[in-house]
């Protein structure tokens, strides 16, 4: 790599992390810390979230043997209340709002960037494939899943 190319990376670098520090102030962020914040010291969220994992956890065992596992129905009805008991709560329902605004955010930040390389340049974006969604955590901690997790 010649002295050149070596300082325009190291710029592109510097750059980079400027970017990230515009994204660290702004509103999506402070908002999606503050809810954060909100959420993890309420009671309330904390047993919801710890209710629908125990449920989540039923219906997955139930998953491995299918439609035909006798509790199947059963455990997919309780996941789906719990998911829906996630949502009454609204410290967990702001904190998923919040981060879907900062996804949101940052998606279109990625978008950008892409175009300017290129407009072939593909863009990934959680949930746009089957490993979306819940493999992130996101249900376990109040997060985006959607529902896709129960």
């Amino acid at each position: 790599m010649n002295v050149m190319a070596e300082l325009d990376r190291s710029d592109l670098l510097g750059r980079a992390y400027e970017l990230g520090d515009l994204i660290n102030s702004s509103a999506e962020m402070a908002d999606y810390l503050y809810w954060k914040e909100q959420m993890s010291g309420d009671s309330a969220a904390d047993a919801a979230i710890k209710a629908f994992q125990r449920k989540k956890d039923l219906f997955e065992e139930c998953m491995r043997f299918g439609h035909f596992h006798p509790s199947y129905h059963k455990a997919l009805d309780e996941a789906e209340v719990a998911r829906q008991e996630l949502d009454a709560v609204e410290s967990i329902r702001s904190f998923k709002q919040a981060e879907a605004h900062l996804d949101d955010l940052l998606h279109t930040v990625a978008e950008l960037i892409a175009r300017s390389v290129s407009e072939s340049v593909k863009v990934p974006r959680d949930g746009d494939d089957a490993g979306g969604g819940c493999s992130s955590g996101g249900c376990s901690s109040g997060g985006s899943c959607s529902g896709n997790c129960g």
